[in-house]
């Protein structure tokens, strides 16, 4: 199916879209749910508002991006690095050198 500078909201359910290409799309306001993005890529795309719950993103790959205002919290972070550095060491180093303040204001 080709859609082309169409404006229609689609209701999508229970199907394979596997292999399609989304280029130059506004899906602002956009409901996603119980989908398998796994393999895909993401390039030149403004997620800015995004709020992620519940996913598996174990093997993700961030470059470039804008991570200002970005919040983790009640992740597993088992082997997750920002720069190379283990996030799990710099948390360590940071509640060292910062005994006063507790996990919850991390």
């Amino acid at each position: 199916m080709n859609l082309f500078e169409a404006k229609h909201p689609l209701n999508v359910k229970k199907s394979d879209l596997s292999g399609s290409m989304f280029s130059n799309v506004n899906f602002s306001g956009a409901n996603i749910e119980n989908v398998n993005f796994s393999g895909a890529s993401f390039d030149d795309v403004n997620m800015s508002g995004w709020r992620v719950n519940d996913v598996n993103l174990s093997g993700l790959r961030v470059a470039k991006a804008n991570l200002a205002g970005a919040a983790i919290s009640a992740s597993r972070m088992d082997g997750m690095t920002i720069d190379g550095m283990l996030v799990s060491e710099l948390i360590d180093f940071w509640r060292a050198a910062h005994p006063a303040h507790t996990a919850q204001e991390v």
